[in-house]
């Protein structure tokens, strides 16, 4: 009897280590999965991380690969044009011109004025480039709607512009990011998407501004413009990803429900850029 009890308390003794042991192997294997989890977590993370600095820095390297170019083609434009221009009109009035017949100095003076007036209306036409008159002197919604009014004009394309709710305006380096960002948007979409309209709306929601831009041409969707903006080629959509970010927004590409028109949208925050 005494046996029968010892056996029978060794045995559940025995069954008690036993669920001992599988439940901290358990344990233990629960543990380790968690920990393998969050390791495979974190080096995800550190992927993900690394990806978008990555991308952050192209953004930077086309942002400054721009403003080179931008340099560039206005010092190209000064030393071929303006300069050549300039040193003509020097000849005409050099040190010999006032040992010329009358007649020969005010035809000299008079040329060279000629040329003083080309050249300054070159360098106009630059700064115009750089700065459009119209959004300088008038503000963003001027200068949109004569954009759109200039396309119109051409009879090639049927182009309106309307803002809504500009009565708080954007403050002058955000109006010239997001003038230059429509410009990109719409001179692609008339090289490229053989549209028969294209339509712009400014709206406002609380702090946010809208501008939208409609098109019936051959558009592009977001997983485009992703995949796009990170090919070197693209140095254009690289530009306009570098401007809104500098406006600290966001630009969104979309085609409606019912497959006619395709849109893009840009979000910018009116807070002042620090």
């Amino acid at each position: 009897m005494f046996f029968l009890q010892d056996q029978t308390a060794f045995t559940f003794s025995g069954v008690l280590v036993l669920g001992t042991l599988g439940m901290l192997f358990m344990a233990v294997m629960l543990v380790s999965i968690v920990v393998f989890h969050q390791r495979k977590v974190i080096r995800f993370n550190k992927k993900i991380q690394k990806m978008e600095e990555e991308r952050q820095q192209m953004l930077l390297r086309a942002s400054i690969q721009f403003q080179e170019e931008e340099r560039q083609r206005i010092a190209a434009d000064l030393h071929d044009d303006a300069g050549p221009l300039l040193a003509t009109a020097r000849l005409y009035l050099n040190e010999n011109l006032i040992h010329q017949e009358p007649a020969t100095q005010l035809q000299s003076i008079f040329s060279a004025k000629q040329i003083i007036d080309d050249s300054i209306q070159l360098i106009r036409n630059i700064s115009h480039s750089l700065m459009p008159p119209t959004l300088k002197n008038f503000g963003l919604e001027a200068a949109v709607k004569d954009l759109f009014e200039k396309i119109n004009g051409s009879g090639v394309i049927n182009a309106s512009a309307r803002f809504h709710d500009n009565r708080q305006r954007l403050n002058d380096e955000q109006e010239l990011l997001v003038f230059r960002i429509v410009q990109e948007l719409v001179t692609n979409i008339i090289k490229h998407s053989s549209a028969g309209f294209i339509h712009l709306t400014q709206n406002a929601q609380g702090n946010i501004v809208y501008f939208r831009i409609h098109h019936d041409g051959r558009g592009i969707l977001q997983r485009d413009f992703d995949k796009m903006e990170h090919n070197s080629a693209g140095l254009g959509l690289k530009n306009i990803q570098s401007r809104i970010r500098v406006l600290k927004g966001k630009i969104f590409f979309e085609i409606d429900n019912t497959h006619t028109y395709y849109k893009v949208t840009i979000e910018v925050p009116r807070e002042p850029i620090k």
